[in-house]
């Protein structure tokens, strides 16, 4: 028996003595027991509970038998696919499938089945007929009703009745896993766990469904994508814990699939008790002759201090998936968190992050929240921040002078993404300072994602004048502080709203920022998001308005290509993007041009490059002759040193 970590084998579960589990959890992830994995936390909270718990990760899915390890469960199966959807996990957004999986011993790829989640599922139902199955974890979350799948291109059932699983409990689910344990405990069937918050269940007619919002059915919104665009923005405006209603999906043959309203938020006594589990943090020693989990390293020295996000981003599934509530644990729980790792051999006296979904939310957005739930039609940051809004961060601030303070810690940074619109609505600049001076090395990456007014509409987020001003802030702040520091943009092409038109101006923006990016996000429509809403529907599901989607892969290439248009190898796709939207204007040797003439009288190749002499234009023509000059060959990263300085 591994001491510390929970039963992966029937050897450990008998090793304790025990002659059945209550649970058998079956997780797409390698068991990491840390709380950054959520199959650590659901494990630990039951065994809190007094509940037996054996642990299936990553089981043969071509063989039934790899999920019999511990016999059937007293209680039921709990499935998840783990900490990402599977499809993400294998599949660039252009549909390729990556190399590796860091959640996976050694990073091997495909020790998971696509849609691992319906396959774990319909693996144990060849076994386990009636045994109760409740998935969980971000996949079946943001599968519970109807949703659009990217990869299959079409519109697909709840992921409940795909999968044969019986309940799902959706969002964080510490609440709702312990009352679905309570009931199977009591004795409750399965069939009649219909009324607990958090879950999702299906039922044969609504004679006990109450107080319920009836959408469209699945058979219409596969007729119309509109239907389905209306579906989703009431789906969208009922994630609140508090005003959220309860929602039914009718679909054929009397069968009906109802969303309870989502769980009440954490208290922080509460999430603090999650977080003080007696937590291994690391990986199932079994990995080691594998090379570990890779996973791990981004999370080994980092602190999770919040959850939930008032951000509102169109193209992010955490309103669906935790909520637009902040969370947050007290100061106590991270130090105590801290003080544990920070004697480790392999820590170097740096703290990773200190954060959650947006680092510098510490707090709820206003102070009703709390008790009346957030604005259904409204949301706190976009397209301006509302005027209840508490912007404040002396509560962060503090926190990270506590963390500093603590030995052998010799800097704490934070990487989990700062919210720039919300630190310039504060008007106290001690975090900025602060920022600047004590969590920043070098490069701060923050996330503007365009620089068009239109894009960042559809992308809810604030428009570009309030990212300008917080690159001009920042640069005066670095300056009084005499330091170096600078900026690195997160970029986003192809988003919905995005026409080449846009693409070409960010090209520009970044032409005169003299940056270009090394890495650059294609929109990824991922379940469950207004962005993945518009893409498939054509519409903006908050004002029902067509709206412009690149969906054409080689349109979608131009669109990236242009965002690093001084790569060689984008070259021909940045040319047929301007001659396309006529603009040739930026073909030439000014500085306001973003390529160079492909051909030149007596040279041949990209950029003017003579192929035979090795000789390249210096740009200065005189109007009868192009002087050349030799150089080295450079690299790609040479090739555009400068950084974004601020």
């Amino acid at each position: 028996m591994n001491q510390g970590f929970l039963p992966i084998c029937r050897q450990d579960m008998e090793e304790r003595g025990w002659e059945q589990v209550d649970f058998v959890y079956v997780s797409g992830d390698a068991y990491v027991d840390h709380p950054s994995f959520g199959h650590a936390i659901i494990t630990r909270l039951l065994e809190a509970h007094g509940y037996r718990v054996g642990i299936i990760a990553q089981p043969d899915f071509r063989n039934c038998e790899s999920i019999m390890e511990y016999g059937e469960p007293r209680l039921g199966f709990l499935v998840s696919a783990g900490n990402m959807d599977s499809m993400v996990n294998h599949y660039s957004v252009s549909k390729k499938r990556r190399k590796t999986d860091a959640f996976t011993p050694g990073g091997v790829m495909g020790k998971r089945p696509d849609y691992a989640t319906i396959v774990y599922c319909n693996l144990i139902r060849q076994v386990y007929k009636h045994t109760p199955i409740i998935i969980g974890g971000i996949e079946a979350s943001l599968r519970r009703l109807a949703h659009y799948d990217y990869w299959s291109d079409k519109l697909k059932r709840s992921i409940l009745l795909d999968s044969g699983a019986d309940l799902i409990s959706y969002g964080m689910g510490e609440r709702s896993i312990i009352e679905i344990a309570e009931a199977l405990d009591s004795g409750i069937a399965v069939k009649d766990i219909t009324y607990i918050d958090g879950t999702v269940c299906k039922v044969r007619d609504l004679e006990n469904v109450y107080d319920a919002v009836v959408l469209p059915s699945y058979d219409e919104m596969k007729e119309d994508k509109l239907a389905y665009a209306r579906s989703f923005y009431t789906q969208y405006c009922n994630t609140d814990p508090f005003s959220g209603k309860r929602l039914v999906e009718p679909y054929a043959r009397h069968m009906y699939v109802v969303q309870n309203p989502p769980s009440k938020p954490l208290s922080q006594q509460e999430m603090d008790r999650v977080y003080s589990f007696p937590y291994m943090r690391t990986y199932h020693p079994s990995y080691e002759k594998d090379g570990g989990v890779p996973a791990i390293q981004e999370v080994k020295f980092s602190l999770i201090s919040n959850r939930g996000c008032f951000g509102g981003c169109s193209f992010c599934a955490l309103t669906f998936h935790q909520g637009r509530i902040l969370q947050t644990r007290s100061h106590e729980s991270l130090l105590a968190e801290a003080r544990q790792f920070i004697w480790e051999p392999d820590f170097k006296g740096y703290i990773h992050d200190v954060g959650g979904p947006t680092a510098n939310f510490r707090q709820p957005s206003c102070k009703k929240q709390m008790t009346h739930g957030v604005c259904k039609n409204r949301q706190c940051l976009f397209p301006k921040p509302c005027k209840n809004l508490e912007a404040d961060h002396k509560d962060y601030i503090k926190l990270l002078r506590e963390l500093r303070q603590l030995p052998n810690v010799k800097k704490v940074f934070i990487r989990s993404g700062i919210r720039f619109d919300y630190l310039m609505a504060d008007k106290d600049d001690t975090f900025f300072y602060e920022l600047c001076k004590h969590h920043v090395s070098g490069q701060l990456k923050v996330a503007p994602e365009h620089i068009s007014d239109a894009v960042l509409d559809k992308m809810g987020k604030p428009r570009n004048e309030v990212y300008q001003a917080f690159v001009k802030k920042y640069k005066k702040i670095n300056e009084k502080l005499g330091k170096e520091q600078y900026l690195v943009p997160y970029l986003m092409s192809s988003h919905p709203g995005s026409t080449m038109k846009e693409a070409i101006a960010l090209a520009e923006y970044l032409r005169d920022l003299g940056y270009m990016p090394e890495q650059v996000q294609d929109f990824y429509p991922t379940p469950s998001t207004i962005s993945t809403c518009m893409y498939y529907t054509g519409v903006d599901p908050r004002d029902m308005k067509p709206v412009y989607v690149p969906k054409n892969p080689h349109e979608k290439a131009m669109q990236r290509a242009l965002i690093q248009y001084r790569n060689p190898k984008n070259y021909d796709l940045v040319l047929e993007a301007l001659k396309q939207e006529g603009r040739m204007d930026l073909v030439g040797f000014d500085k306001k041009c973003l390529i160079r003439p492909r051909q030149m009288a007596g040279e041949k190749g990209a950029f003017g490059k003579n192929k035979k002499n090795g000789a390249h234009t210096d740009g200065k023509n005189n109007g009868s002759s192009v002087r050349t000059v030799r150089t080295k060959k450079k690299a790609i990263r040479n090739v555009h040193k400068k950084k974004v300085k601020a």
